[in-house]
């Protein structure tokens, strides 16, 4: 059974009628067409389809449409604005640090939720951060040195 949902995403108000149990993801990818966040292994394990709700980062391949009800979602599509991408965004291209880019949504969400926590972290506390996300690039370093880049520790 389909019902209304009212939520954010991106700072915008959205109304979908869905059923309850379908995932943020269908619904950001089918619905709205936001394909920056990606699909990968559907159990909230590999961290391709991290979003923010509120202030967590969750998987939205198993984030149930009813359990962001009243609440805001943050995509990769949100981090940056009409003037710029987000500083997280602009390191990562500044380092090279992209290789497939298939991961890179999740990580980009989670590395910009760890700088608004703590601007300046150390590289221990960045790889902590984005352990759960799974990269099989091998560009971890990359990845690492851009968010301490972003977060003003790089040189």
């Amino acid at each position: 059974m389909t019902r209304p949902f009212e939520f954010g995403v991106n700072d915008r108000p959205v109304h979908v009628t869905d059923a309850p149990d379908v995932s943020l993801l269908s619904v950001l990818r089918g619905r709205l067409n936001l394909t920056g966040t990606r699909f990968g292994c559907g159990t909230g394990s590999c961290g391709a389809c991290s979003v923010r709700l509120d202030d967590s980062v969750v998987p939205s391949c198993d984030t149930p449409l009813w359990a962001v009800e009243g609440r805001s979602v943050t995509t990769v599509e949100g981090l940056g604005n009409g003037s710029g991408p987000h500083p997280v965004q602009q390191a990562v291209l500044d380092e090279q640090a992209a290789q497939c880019g298939f991961c890179l949504s999740g990580i980009l969400i989670r590395a910009a939720a760890l700088l608004d926590e703590n601007p300046d972290p150390t590289p221990a506390e960045v790889a902590a951060a984005l352990e759960r996300n799974l990269c099989r690039c091998g560009a971890h370093r990359r990845i690492i040195r851009a968010v301490l880049r972003a977060g003003g520790q790089a040189s």
